[in-house]
């Protein structure tokens, strides 16, 4: 059974690009088994995972419910808004508890920056980071770079642009560190306010006119404008922020070249994008979710292997 150089996917900053590669191939076996029409396989038949949220999440804890049951695996769900955590329990008692009913694995989405880090350093369990904070969303990363590679072909030398929240988004931290060690060009492009102080210094390119951007790139990667982190206002208005950065189809008929739209979900139709650009045909952001379950899969499968 292969394996990863690692015993947890706290971040894409800690893998390596076979690490990256390994997932690729084992994703594309997953992918075959998930639209056969019987859909499950043994793999992980006597495996415990806890899902463990304490933030708020659709698709990703759905893909990773989903994923875990595929390769037979027995899953927990803990969800803090119901839990003791409301008492006062801390993060570490909370999982130590989880882990007391012997579980093997832990996906964990946290509100603070480095939590699975800091969990990893005191329990013996897998864990696979499903966001923290602002910090990393490695799966997310993951399937975005498997749906590039699955559209275009390749991503050595492809230019992509992350557009929108820059500021607050864990996707947009784990997407650059994912191309760059695929061999891609990134640019980030968003109002000022919403860029952070030293992007700069990550090696990408910074653009403020969301043109420039769109006729650079072969793949725009469109972010949500996350209003439950801003504690500030960072623009005046959405309308305003749709009338300088929404994406319509109009925007990408004129441009000289086809190029495909990509969003981590959940869309805020009208204000990053448009509904006839989300549902054009330069979009493939459904591929996106199905290549979510078969990343998600393919991760869970490795790391049981490199528990071993």
């Amino acid at each position: 059974m292969s394996k990863l150089s690692q015993r947890h996917l706290l971040g894409i900053k800690n893998i390596t690009t076979k690490d990256i590669e390994l997932i690729f191939e084992t994703a594309d076996n997953f992918k075959e088994v998930i639209n056969r029409p019987i859909k499950k396989v043994p793999s992980l038949r006597d495996i415990t995972i806890a899902n463990i949220f304490f933030e708020n999440s659709t698709r990703t804890r759905l893909s990773f419910e989903l994923a875990e049951k595929r390769l037979s695996a027995d899953v927990v769900n803990f969800s803090a808004s119901n839990s003791s955590v409301k008492k006062g329990e801390t993060l570490l008692d909370t999982v130590n508890n989880i882990l007391a009913m012997k579980v093997d694995m832990v996906v964990m989405r946290h509100a603070s920056v480095g939590a699975p880090h800091f969990l990893s350093k005191h329990i013996k369990a897998n864990i696979v980071n499903a966001g923290d904070g602002t910090h990393e969303h490695p799966t997310q990363a993951l399937l975005d770079t498997y749906s590039i590679r699955e559209k275009l072909g390749d991503i050595q030398g492809k230019k992509v642009a992350i557009i929108g929240d820059i500021l607050h988004s864990r996707v947009a931290l784990s997407n650059i560190f994912a191309l760059q060690k695929l061999g891609a060009k990134v640019m980030v492009c968003g109002p000022p306010t919403l860029l952070p102080k030293f992007i700069g210094s990550l090696g990408v390119q910074v653009e403020l006119d969301i043109n420039k951007a769109l006729a650079w790139c072969d793949v725009a990667n469109v972010l949500r404008i996350q209003l439950e982190r801003q504690h500030i206002k960072y623009f005046p208005s959405l309308r305003e922020y749709s009338l300088y950065y929404g994406i319509t189809k109009k925007i990408l008929d004129n441009l000289k070249k086809e190029i495909v739209v990509m969003h981590p979900g959940p869309i805020n139709r009208g204000v990053e994008l448009s509904s006839d650009a989300a549902d054009s045909q330069h979009s493939i952001i459904l591929d996106q979710v199905q290549n979510g379950v078969a990343i998600r899969m393919a991760v869970l499968y490795l790391l049981a292997g490199a528990a071993n």
